[in-house]
């Protein structure tokens, strides 16, 4: 199955592609975005650090259909990517994302995370979704509560900044086309 691309009001969500590297690579590494990233990210994060994970970890998953990875671009400046939106078939761990802080706080990752999360239930027909989150951060929560998701479970667990208390945020497909419903 051939990943989507969306366009949103605001936004250019484009499946991710090797070359995009090069950008990722520019705008990723840094502590505001890494700090809360699962621990097996590489800190400090190595010159190669985007291309290794484009091209041995991200693409050969969503070759498999095990990911669905876009890239967020705003669609008044469609060339610049501004953050990742990826979806997972990996239990407890079903959707992640990060954007640069330049454009965080103005309802651009709930907009990417409504497109991403309906295509998961109802493009993917997955009966339920599950995003672990720090406890520490804010508005990853936010995006979750506002999405009508419940908090499951808390837990310790290792991110790049250190084993921080950790939650297990859930919503059903059933619950998501109730709140959703068009």
């Amino acid at each position: 199955m051939s990943i989507p691309t969306f366009i949103t009001p605001s936004l250019l969500l484009k499946p991710l592609v090797a070359n995009d590297a090069v950008q990722i690579q520019r705008i990723y590494p840094r502590w505001e975005i890494v700090r809360y990233m699962v621990s097996s990210v590489p800190w400090p994060f190595p010159e190669n650090g985007a291309e290794h994970y484009v091209n041995n970890v991200a693409l050969p998953d969503m070759a498999k259909g095990l990911a669905w990875i876009w890239t967020i671009r705003r669609s008044d400046d469609p060339d610049i990517m501004i953050g990742l939106i990826c979806l997972y078939d990996v239990e407890d761990n079903n959707r992640g994302f990060w954007l640069v802080p330049e454009w965080q706080g103005q309802g651009l990752m709930r907009e990417a995370s409504i497109v991403v999360t309906d295509y998961w239930f109802n493009t993917l027909n997955r009966p339920v979704l599950r995003a672990p989150k720090a406890v520490d951060n804010i508005r990853s929560k936010r995006i979750s509560a506002s999405s009508h998701m419940r908090l499951i479970k808390t837990e310790k667990k290792q991110y790049v900044s250190g084993r921080l208390d950790s939650e297990l945020w859930e919503i059903t497909r059933e619950e998501w086309n109730f709140h959703n419903q068009k």
